[in-house]
């Protein structure tokens, strides 16, 4: 098991090299490898001695004896990969407090941050075996599709034109926003309505440009789009004055409001919401043992969140829990002898929750109420509390 140390975490041309060789040497193994027996132990065994059952999973397989096509070889996906080099490749956000920020030490933390190094925890047993990529909006989906990183944990929103388009497959989301608009406390603007022949900030490469353009058509507004590649040139130009809004997701508006230089007192964030965002991670399209991985992932810290397990207790119910009494946690807990299949650890969940926590603990501890941002779980609340996250039992 390999732990990269946090000097290491910045040398991002090795590690593109590295990611790029990696992803060369897997064609060529594919190529070279195509006759060879092929497994999917995600498969259930009676289905697959079904005929009527149709396996695909987007890679053609040969032709077993009984004519019909095996299923893809398992050894073709990414977390085989991840698993031998002892580190996960992540691409972030480097400058939204609270989601992923580069402090003052180099070091990286955030809400988007912990659910790298919770992949981490699952796939390879350590959360601090991550490689962290700092990637601009528009460099995001170029980095994911060359392959330069392995999974996109960056407040990217899913939609129909990443997952087709941009060749991403997301996961559940991991936090649900909306759009909204930021703008100086004294403009005198408290509603969109207000801004007619305004001047706006928005990041290039985002689904919040064309949520802006088609927002401000269905005001019958007028206005002028000024963009930027980067939240730092962005925030220039606001400041200067050459924007009369700045418009994002609210929760980033909430965290750049919360640092904002001449104090969070001196802009405001309107109530209007303008969009819906779930926002998750995203691995490339057509690798779906991988996906798997990193999509359990997520799942295991809003299931721990609600059996109660977290980061205090998990360790003491693994000794305690009981099977006969407790089944479901005992599976959650890796104690029962089940394996879903995941080419995974079956105590993955364990090492999640112990390295990093459940869902509550990752939000309470980088966006919650007693954080600079302060925000509430609102929609990111469990299904139990009203809220969007309903988890697939495990």
């Amino acid at each position: 098991m390999k732990t990269i140390p946090n000097a290491h975490k910045r040398r991002w041309r090795s590690m593109r090299l590295v990611a790029g060789g990696l992803v060369l040497a897997l064609a060529l193994a594919a190529c070279a490898d195509e006759d060879a027996e092929v497994d999917d132990p995600g498969t259930d065994i009676d289905d697959a001695d079904d005929p009527d059952v149709d396996i695909d999973d987007g890679v053609e397989g040969e032709e077993g004896d009984d004519g019909e096509a095996a299923p893809a070889d398992s050894g073709d996906s990414l977390l085989n990969t991840v698993q031998d080099r002892g580190a996960v490749v992540c691409g972030v956000n480097d400058a939204v407090p609270g989601f992923g920020l580069t402090t003052e030490d180099g070091d990286f933390e955030g809400f988007d941050i912990d659910f790298c190094r919770a992949i981490a925890a699952a796939v390879i047993g350590d959360a601090d075996a991550v490689e962290l990529i700092p990637l601009t909006a528009e460099a995001r989906f170029t980095a994911l599709q060359s392959g330069e990183i392995d999974v996109l944990v960056r407040n990217t929103t899913w939609t129909a034109a990443r997952d087709g388009g941009e060749g991403g497959a997301f996961t559940l989301p991991t936090f649900y926003d909306g759009q909204g608009m930021m703008v100086r406390a004294d403009s005198g603007i408290s509603s969109i309505d207000d801004m007619e022949g305004a001047a706006i900030c928005v990041l290039s490469g985002t689904t919040t440009e064309l949520n802006l353009e088609t927002e401000m058509a269905s005001r019958g507004l007028s206005y002028e789009a000024a963009t930027f590649e980067d939240n730092d040139t962005l925030q220039e130009a606001f400041i200067a004055d050459r924007c009369d809004g700045w418009t994002s997701d609210r929760s980033q508006l909430a965290a750049i409001r919360s640092a904002f230089p001449d104090g969070p007192d001196s802009v405001s964030v309107l109530d209007e919401v303008i969009s819906k965002e779930p926002l998750g991670p995203a691995v490339r399209d057509g690798d779906s043992q991988w996906l798997d991985a990193v999509n359990w992932t997520v799942i295991a810290t809003m299931i721990g969140e609600e059996f109660g397990v977290d980061s205090s207790n998990v360790n003491d119910l693994v000794e305690s829990v009981d099977v006969d009494e407790q089944p479901a946690l005992a599976r959650f807990l890796g104690v029962a002898g089940f394996d879903p299949g995941l080419g995974l650890p079956e105590d993955f969940a364990v090492q999640v929750i112990s390295q990093v926590g459940n869902y509550a603990e990752i939000f309470e501890r980088n966006v919650g109420p007693d954080t600079g941002l302060g925000l509430e779980r609102e929609q990111n609340a469990l299904y139990t509390d009203g809220g969007l996250h309903y988890p697939p039992p495990y």
